[in-house]
C-alpha cells in the first residue's frame, strides 16, 4: 500500500533550517506516536496516541509546558501541567466529546502499572486535547471507547501514518480535509545534534484563507456552502524536544506555534480552540525523588532564537502536511471536504 504524500513531496517545505531524517516528532529519540480510527456508516473518528518515552511516565516525569493561544476548547490536564511544568501520562488526541473516555482510559493505563495511584502516593493527571469534529463525524454517537484509547498507545511506533487518520479521521483545514500532520527539525548546539519536532491534530481555519509558503492562497473549488464562513474548529500542537530545557523555556518556545498558523493564513478566531504543548525527554522530573535539591540542565537563553525559528517553521508544515496527506471525505449526512493535494500545482519557478 503506497504511502500518503507528504507536503514536500509538493514542495511545501517551511524555512531554512535542515529537517530530521524522518521529518517527524518521532525524530526525538523515544517518542512514538500510535492511532487508532474509527470509520463506518456516520462515524468519522478516532485517537492519537503520543508516547514521549519507553519507560514509566508516571514515575519519570517529561518537563513539559503549555501555551493557550485561543481557549475555545475542552481539553485535560492542563492546569496542572501548567502549575506543576510535567506530565505523567501519553498524550492523547480525540473529538471534543470523547475527552472524558479518554482520560479513564488514561488512568486505568497509568494504574495498571502504578498500583499505588490513588492509594499510597498521588493521583494521576491524565492529558487529552480535543478538536470538534462534528462536520464530518457523528459526534453525538460517542464512537470512542476506552479500547479504542488502548488500542492506540499498544500502536505507538516511531513510524506512523499522517493524514486522516486517529484523531484526524474526521478533521477539516481551510475548508478542506485536515487530520494529523507532523514535521521536525535538526539542530546544532555545542557540536552535539538534537531535534525539535511537531505534531499537529489540525482542524481549523477559513475557507480561502490558506496561504502557501510561495504566497499562494488557495481556496477549496469542491466545498459545499455553509451556514456561516468562520474561523473555528481548533489545532492542538504537540512539540517535543530532546534538548534541555526548563518549563519556562518551552512555553517561551510554544508560543511561536502562532507564527506558523499565522503564515498559514488563521488569525486564532473565536470559536477555534487552538493550544499548544511542549516537553523535553532531556530533563526527566523523577516521581519517588528523595533529594531536596535536583540538578537540572537548561538552555543558554542567547541560543534559544534558533528553537523559535524551528518551532513556527515546524507548526506551519506540519499543518501543510496533514492537508496534503489527508485526502478527500465524504462523512455524515453526506458533508463533504475536498482534498487540498487535488487543487496544487508545482509553484512556479520565478515565484
Amino acid at each position: 500500500m503506497k504511502s500518503p504524500a507528504r507536503a514536500r513531496d509538493f514542495g511545501l517545505a517551511c524555512g531554512s533550517l535542515p529537517a530530521g531524517e524522518l521529518n517527524s516528532i518521532a525524530d526525538i529519540p523515544g517518542v512514538r506516536v500510535g492511532h487508532c480510527t474509527l470509520a463506518h456508516g456516520g462515524i468519522r473518528t478516532g485517537v492519537t496516541a503520543i508516547v514521549p518515552h519507553g519507560g514509566n511516565l508516571y514515575r519519570e516525569k517529561p518537563v513539559a509546558g503549555v501555551h493557550v493561544l485561543n481557549g475555545f476548547g475542552k481539553s485535560a490536564g492542563l492546569v496542572q501541567v501548567e502549575e506543576l511544568g510535567s506530565i505523567e501520562t501519553p498524550i492523547l488526541l480525540t473529538n471534543t466529546l470523547s475527552v472524558g473516555t479518554c482520560c479513564t482510559a488514561l488512568v486505568r493505563h497509568a494504574i495498571e502499572h502504578n498500583p499505588d495511584i490513588g492509594r499510597k502516593t498521588a493521583t494521576v493527571n491524565p492529558v487529552v486535547f480535543e478538536c470538534n469534529d462534528g462536520y464530518l463525524n457523528d459526534i453525538q454517537a460517542l464512537a470512542v471507547t476506552e479500547e479504542d484509547a488502548r488500542a492506540a498507545l499498544v500502536d505507538a511506533s516511531s513510524h506512523f501514518e499522517v493524514g486522516s487518520v486517529g484523531a484526524g479521521c474526521g478533521m477539516s483545514t481551510f475548508g478542506f480535509k485536515g487530520g494529523i500532520g507532523t514535521s521536525s527539525r535538526r539542530l546544532d548546539l555545542d557540536g552535539r545534534t538534537y531535534h525539535l519536532g511537531v505534531l499537529v491534530l489540525s482542524n481549523f481555519g477559513r475557507s480561502g484563507d490558506l496561504r502557501l509558503p510561495d504566497g499562494r492562497v488557495i481556496a477549496p473549488p469542491e466545498a459545499r456552502a455553509e451556514p456561516e464562513n468562520s474561523e473555528k474548529g481548533s489545532i492542538i500542537i504537540v512539540a517535543a524536544t530532546d534538548i534541555p530545557l526548563s518549563d519556562r523555556q518551552l512555553k517561551r518556545i510554544i508560543r511561536r506555534s502562532g507564527v506558523g498558523l499565522a503564515r498559514l493564513g488563521s488569525f486564532w478566531g473565536h470559536g477555534s480552540g487552538d493550544i499548544a504543548l511542549g516537553f523535553t525527554t532531556a530533563n526527566v522530573l523523577s516521581h519517588d525523588e528523595k533529594g531536596a535539591l535536583v540538578d537540572i540542565r537548561i538552555l543558554n537563553e542567547n541560543r534559544i532564537d534558533l528553537l523559535f525559528e524551528a518551532m513556527a517553521d515546524t507548526t506551519q508544515e506540519a499543518v501543510l502536511d496533514a492537508l496534503v496527506a489527508a485526502g478527500s471525505m465524504t462523512g455524515c449526512d453526506g458533508h463533504y471536504r475536498p482534498a487540498l493535494a487535488n487543487v496544487l500545482s508545482p509553484p512556479s519557478s520565478d515565484s
